[in-house]
């Protein structure tokens, strides 16, 4: 089975939303091809306070689902699918492209890539064996299960602050780790923390291994500086130190950085005529929902102009 479009869009985070909206409001026939649920990695936070005309903030569910459900009364259409290859119009040709999903080919004139990133693992002992026994990539998600408990936060930049803010409402204590012996994160949040009774930091140390049988017991760290153990006793352990582009399916497709990231041009044009990419899974996102939502709009009228000249 196979359908064509004008545009499709691989990824519903903010960027495919968004260039799901700009382009059906072009009047494209435009589908949205997504394994998950619309929103991407912004669904997963409590509260968004930087997004712009939402003075109290919205939750990261709440504004994925409005940016879902305004690409969708434009005229997008969305399919809940997993992709699993693109195959590019002939070289140097501007035909169709083919993308190939776990339910059927999409062929479209422009696809634009919004895959996002998924969250980057430690790769510590014990890590993967304890995962969803007591690791937690999500404090939106699982917070709730440790009321009362002792945590630890790993990272230091604005998505640990965040998560480590929103987890001192259930938990009883929060332990920030961190490699460095300062906050990457913005200053509003880092004096949030500072200021938070129920936040504590373990500076310059990292995770060696995460103890625990059935579930999460402790962590061992290793102080950066000098090399010496420690034991943490904690309930829960939530990883927040980056993402990885989610960018598999294009090796060997497309030019990519040494991170995985796409490369494109300030049009979010790649190297092949007729694909474009936006959001965190470009070189040189500024990962931010808003700057998301701006590549996606770009992606969409370089899209249009693209097929306006076939």
């Amino acid at each position: 089975m196979s359908r064509s479009f004008q545009v499709a869009i691989i990824g519903a985070g903010p960027a495919g939303l968004a260039a799901g909206l700009y382009a059906a409001r072009s009047g494209l026939s435009t589908i949205i091809l997504e394994m998950a649920f619309p929103g991407g990695q912004i669904a997963n936070a409590a509260r968004v306070e930087n997004y712009p005309g939402f003075v109290e903030g919205v939750s990261g569910m709440e504004l994925g689902q409005f940016m879902h459900r305004q690409a969708e009364q434009s005229g997008a259409e969305t399919l809940t699918v997993e992709v699993s290859s693109l195959i590019p119009a002939i070289e140097g040709g501007r035909g169709r492209h083919v993308v190939k999903t776990s339910e059927e080919d999409i062929s479209a004139e422009a696809v634009i890539l919004a895959t996002g990133a998924r969250y980057r693992m430690l790769g510590v002992a014990g890590e993967t064996e304890l995962t969803g026994k007591g690791v937690s990539y999500c404090a939106t998600c699982d917070g709730p299960f440790y009321r009362g408990k002792k945590v630890a936060v790993i990272g230091g930049g604005d998505t640990a602050i965040t998560d480590a803010l929103e987890l001192t409402t259930f938990a009883s204590q929060v332990t920030v780790i961190h490699r460095r012996d300062e906050l990457r994160a913005g200053k509003v949040l880092e004096e949030r923390a500072r200021s938070n009774p129920k936040l504590d930091f373990v500076w310059n140390s990292i995770v060696e291994v995460v103890v625990g049988a059935p579930v999460v017991s402790s962590l061992r760290l290793k102080n950066t500086k000098d090399g010496t153990m420690s034991e943490l006793p904690v309930d829960g352990v939530f990883v927040a130190v980056g993402s990885v582009p989610s960018t598999g399916f294009l090796q060997g497709v497309l030019p990519l950085d040494e991170s995985g990231c796409i490369i494109t041009n300030e049009q979010m044009e790649t190297d092949i005529a007729g694909v474009f990419a936006a959001g965190d899974v470009r070189h040189g996102s500024a990962r931010q929902v808003i700057t998301a939502a701006g590549d996606g709009a770009t992606a969409a009228l370089s899209a249009r102009r693209y097929i306006s000249s076939l």
